[in-house]
């Protein structure tokens, strides 16, 4: 496959590169090539032109809640726990119903490629019908998704509240499950997070992950009163970081955890010397009151860190979105911490593209032998009025584009039509 337009890529933090008028070549589900001039053999083949579009990578989602695509925008004069009390959890109850779980899923997944987000790593609910049923859609859908089955045995509503053991039997049998049945689609291990999980669930998740050598996901330190509320549950544990990696949940290259807004300097040690990746949330830190994460600061020390929206505290599951949103907080941190340089756009989209795309592998970037995951992106009428450069597009197609200017999808060098058509 040959595509012809405007490339534009971040494969470096910080670094953009742009072919205008470029050709992309791809062979099966990877990138060849990225060339100024097309090479003579590749001369007989079929191109597809987009002219003046933009050609980027597809985005990817580390961090997100897929029954809470229901409550997006709502509830946001309350903090993170109240929150949860309020909308979470009884809107998650309902997905005992498989029926009413099919029909979001669905919207889930049809979403979340209408904004061009074709990785991702989602929770699901404590139910293990729901939980498979949003793993099979992913692998019907030819996006590529991790899917947790959620892990919540005390601190919660009786209606999702676990039995340890039955908590534990379930993840394992949709652990052999996905793995006889599924391709593009796997299971991550989803402890909600530590006041939702007592030790001997911690324990067991842990032991499952080291024998099915399977990736991690969860919350960390991202609300005051919830670093406060794990130090009582825990006090024989210096950090909530160290609660993780007690119950061996920091698998090294392998966890994703939200937020960390509020660490200490060991705990960054711990967290670089496990290779986990922190899930910047920008817009549901400012939603619910929860703070901003100093990410300028997590880079300079070498922390591995990406862009992830947090729906539904995130209000919108739209990951261009969620960069501009770093930007704006970054400023706003910098002018309370003058020695912390802002995030720039340039690296915030990196952050949301191959920052995010390396927990998959080689994804994120037009680089040879890369998954040719992208995104086509034309401007609106109004936008199209002005000559911009195609790195001036994407930046105003971060800060105020939608899905209605993404006029194709890739993921795995394939074409992405919708995938659950609408009726």
């Amino acid at each position: 496959m040959i595509l012809h337009g405007n490339i534009v890529h971040a494969p470096v933090l910080g670094e953009l590169e742009v072919r205008t008028q470029g050709w992309l070549v791809t062979e099966g589900e990877q990138v060849a090539g990225v060339y100024d001039t097309l090479p003579p053999q590749y001369a007989d083949q079929p191109v597809t032109d987009w002219g003046d579009a933009l050609i980027i990578p597809a985005f990817c989602d580390l961090h997100l809640h897929a029954p809470q695509i229901l409550n997006r925008g709502i509830g946001y004069d309350k903090e993170l726990l109240p929150w949860l009390e309020t909308y979470t959890f009884p809107t998650e109850a309902r997905f005992g119903d498989c029926a009413f779980a099919e029909r979001v899923w669905k919207a889930f997944l049809n979403h979340l490629w209408a904004v061009g987000t074709l990785r991702f790593s989602a929770f699901a609910t404590v139910h293990k019908e729901a939980a498979w049923r949003l793993m099979e859609l992913s692998e019907q859908s030819g996006l590529r998704g991790l899917v947790g089955k959620v892990n919540m045995d005390r601190n919660a509503p009786d209606a999702l509240r676990e039995d340890t053991d039955a908590s534990l039997a379930d993840t394992e049998e949709l652990i052999c499950r996905s793995r006889e049945e599924l391709r593009r689609t796997g299971l991550i291990l989803t402890p909600r997070f530590v006041p939702s999980t007592t030790e001997r669930l911690m324990e067991g998740l842990g032991r499952l992950g080291e024998r099915y050598h399977l990736p991690v996901q969860s919350h960390l330190a991202e609300n005051p009163s919830e670093v406060a509320w794990v130090a009582s549950l825990h006090p024989d544990i210096p950090s909530y970081t160290e609660v993780y990696d007690r119950f061996g949940l920091l698998r090294q290259n392998q966890t994703i955890m939200a937020h960390a807004s509020y660490l200490s300097e060991a705990e960054k040690c711990l967290l670089q010397e496990r290779g986990v990746t922190l899930a910047h949330c920008a817009l549901s830190n400012t939603n619910l009151s929860s703070g901003i994460m100093p990410l300028r600061h997590h880079l300079e020390q070498g922390l591995r860190c990406c862009v992830a929206s947090d729906v539904a505290g995130g209000n919108t599951a739209a990951v261009a979105a969620s960069v501009a949103a770093t930007v704006q907080t970054s400023t706003l941190h910098t002018l309370r911490h003058p020695e912390h340089a802002p995030v720039s756009w340039v690296e915030a989209f990196w952050l949301a593209t191959r920052g995010a795309g390396q927990f998959f592998g080689d994804v994120g970037a037009f680089l040879p032998g890369y998954a040719f995951d992208a995104l086509v992106i034309r401007p609106d009428r109004l936008d199209a009025l002005m000559e911009r450069t195609p790195a001036e597009r994407l930046e105003q197609f971060l800060y105020h584009g939608d899905d209605r200017n993404i006029a194709a999808r890739y993921c795995g060098g394939t074409f992405l039509p919708m995938p659950f058509p609408l009726t």
